[in-house]
């Protein structure tokens, strides 16, 4: 066992001095006002598609999934497959919604739909909210595990991370971000798959003994695992499954990092390829870091004495570290490190974006291009350094599985939020009082299950939200409008049914 040599600290220091210099050349050209929150039109679809992909995924999967597939079962990769139902919903509705409004961000869907700049104001400071717990859990799962492989104190690995996606995010705008994210995401998706070949190669049986220990060995799904329960909110792998595919879905229409993507374009066509492209690429990574987590509980089963003593997250970058190639090891792990940098700074552009157009523009009017880019860049340096104190305190604490922390967070925070998209997509007669109430009584609703029911699957969250906002929107606006004895004033174009009708 070698470990984490100086070739590979030296490769770690390239990659990352890489990492930033490509983020400043994309930067070089100034951008301002929309070409810094949109881009300037150039940018392919396939480079916002694996820069989606990187969002979503990037490093909690690179070392959580793996993680739980070693110490466990295949039971959250259904998680993964929640993709299916995801991606039809959301190109079916939103898509065509989003692309015809040509909105600026997701928050000003909300002020179109319900004429309330008070929803706008609201669904954006969730999203900040939000974002800042995923940066900071971003940065903290690599830099405990490179702070334990290299000597490196965590501190100062989480700060180092954070200056860096601080820089080329505050320079260059969305579209040094997409193309970061792109260069991490082409880096990620090589790196796993080649070690993925690397261990199979190095286990007595090959993939035949892999396969074995899938199908016999109980690594797919132990006898315990349950595949469907009656009651629906209780763990099984249908509510991982549903559960999975509502919390995803609700990145996709109400989370701005991933909406910011969409708003690069207003082609429907290129808006289809890249969703279908990051299902495709998640769907198969997450399969292929499965397939890792497995290999490492057979490669360790036949080679005892190489075991590592390590945390159910860091398995995958112990064996990186000490069981493949002098100077592969310092790639690999360049490339957890600067995946995290890729996602952070999405996270502090797509922040940095919401506050400036859904907030700002509300306290200072009539701001010019260049007055609105400054205060973005300002606000990405704030809340950057926010999330990296956060993500020091994250580094103190006991987080068993990161993945499931945070999709438990994500449910909690997105799920509330989606609910007020959905219910003014779908219900034509829906009001701004309908919304807020709606809102209100979700957001208490799963706070209460979290904290007092524990039975109820955090898996759950996301769609008990969205299902309780919907149906006391709808219930509360019906109420109003019958009291009032007015019509809904609604945007038609703001709901699903505009496109709908032009189909009849």
């Amino acid at each position: 066992m070698v470990g984490f040599t100086m070739v590979d600290f030296a490769i770690l220091v390239v990659y990352l001095l890489a990492v930033l210099l490509a983020g400043l050349f994309f930067s070089k050209k100034e951008m301002k006002g929309k070409e810094f929150f949109k881009g300037d039109g150039t940018i392919p679809w396939w480079v916002t598609s694996v820069s989606i992909f990187a969002t979503l995924l990037s490093p909690i999967s690179f070392l959580s999934l793996a993680g739980n597939s070693y110490g466990g079962t295949w039971m959250l990769w259904f998680a993964q497959m929640g993709m299916l139902i995801a991606i039809p919903l959301t190109i079916r509705f939103f898509l065509p919604l989003y692309s015809r409004l040509d909105l600026d961000t997701a928050y000003q869907y909300l002020e179109i739909r319900y004429d309330s700049k008070g929803l706008r104001v609201l669904g954006a400071l969730m999203f900040i909210v939000y974002q800042i717990g995923r940066m900071s859990i971003i940065m903290y799962l690599p830099s405990v595990v490179l702070a334990d492989l290299t000597g490196i104190n965590v501190n100062v690995l989480i700060i180092v991370m954070g200056v860096i996606a601080i820089i080329y995010s505050y320079t260059g705008g969305l579209k040094s971000v997409l193309w970061t994210d792109f260069i991490q995401g082409v880096v990620l998706i090589i790196g796993v798959t080649g070690t993925l070949f690397y261990l199979i190669a190095n286990i007595n049986g090959g993939f035949g003994t892999v396969m074995e220990s899938l199908t016999t060995g109980e690594k797919f799904l132990s006898s315990s695992e349950v595949l469907f329960d009656a009651n629906i909110l209780k763990s099984s792998v249908f509510i991982i499954f549903v559960g999975a595919g509502i919390n995803t879905f609700s990145s996709y229409v109400s989370s701005q990092d991933i909406v910011q993507r969409f708003t690069t374009t207003t082609d429907l066509k290129q808006l289809k390829k890249m969703t279908y492209g990051n299902g495709v690429l998640s769907i198969g990574l997450a399969t292929v870091f499965y397939l890792i987590g497995t290999c490492l509980f057979v490669f360790y089963n036949q080679n005892p004495a190489l075991a590592q003593t390590v945390k159910q997250d860091q398995i995958f970058a112990s064996y990186i570290a000490y069981q493949l190639p002098v100077g592969v090891t310092g790639i690999l792990l360049a490339a957890i490190y600067a995946a995290s940098q890729s996602t952070l700074s999405t996270g502090l552009n797509s922040v940095a974006t919401s506050w400036t157009l859904d907030i700002q523009t509300l306290i200072t009017k009539n701001m010019s291009f260049e007055k609105q880019t400054k205060i973005a860049q300002y606000i990405s340096l704030g809340v950057g350094i926010v999330a990296i104190a956060v993500s020091m305190v994250l580094a103190n604490g006991e987080i068993k599985s990161a993945y499931e922390w945070f999709n438990s967070f994500m449910g909690l925070v997105l799920g509330v939020l989606a609910g007020i998209f959905v219910l003014g997509a779908f219900c034509k007669k829906a009001t701004k009082l309908g919304a807020y109430v709606g809102f209100t009584v979700s957001a208490i609703l799963v706070i209460y299950l979290k904290y007092n029911v524990p039975d109820v699957s955090t898996w759950a969250y996301s769609l008990i939200t969205i299902s309780t906002s919907v149906v006391v929107g709808q219930i509360v606006s019906l109420i109003q409008l019958k009291v009032t004895n007015k019509e809904p004033k609604t945007n038609k174009e703001a709901t699903v049914h505009y496109k709908l009708s032009d189909n009849m």
